[in-house]
């Protein structure tokens, strides 16, 4: 197993989301790899966790990374967080980001969970996607 690229695959993502302009109509620069201290704004991008299993065989070492992008929001009702998770999920599903270590062979969608986050008027969906990456 190689879990050597997840770094390089966490940056990519970030730098892909960071640069998508429709990401960037909707919630500006609050995308975060760490939820900063302090006041937060009204809806943000988050990056969350990730599950990483071997997938190396004869040709060489690999990985499938089960990785959360999740995206919070204080407005009423779904509306606005589920606009914003569809433009997570048309900048990631099928991207062909450039890795620092390793090549990503692909990265889907796989599922979304919708829901209130905690006791307060926040919700948040959870998007879970997977990349297969192979680290040489």
């Amino acid at each position: 197993m190689s879990y050597g690229a997840a770094a390089a695959l966490q940056a990519a993502i970030y730098q892909h989301l960071a640069a998508d302009s429709t990401l960037q109509g909707l919630i500006g620069a609050n995308i975060y790899d760490d939820v900063p201290p302090g006041p937060l704004p009204g809806t943000y991008v988050s990056l969350g966790i990730e599950d990483v299993r071997d997938r190396s065989d004869k040709t060489g070492r690999g990985a499938l990374h089960i990785l959360t992008v999740s995206v919070v929001s204080d407005a009423a009702g779904f509306q606005v967080a589920k606009t914003v998770a569809a433009a997570v999920s048309d900048a990631l599903s099928g991207a062909a980001l450039s890795l620092a270590r390793g090549v990503l062979v692909y990265l889907a969608f796989e599922r979304a969970r919708a829901r209130r986050a905690g006791t307060s008027d926040r919700r948040r969906i959870d998007l879970r996607f997977r990349a297969r990456v192979d680290d040489g």
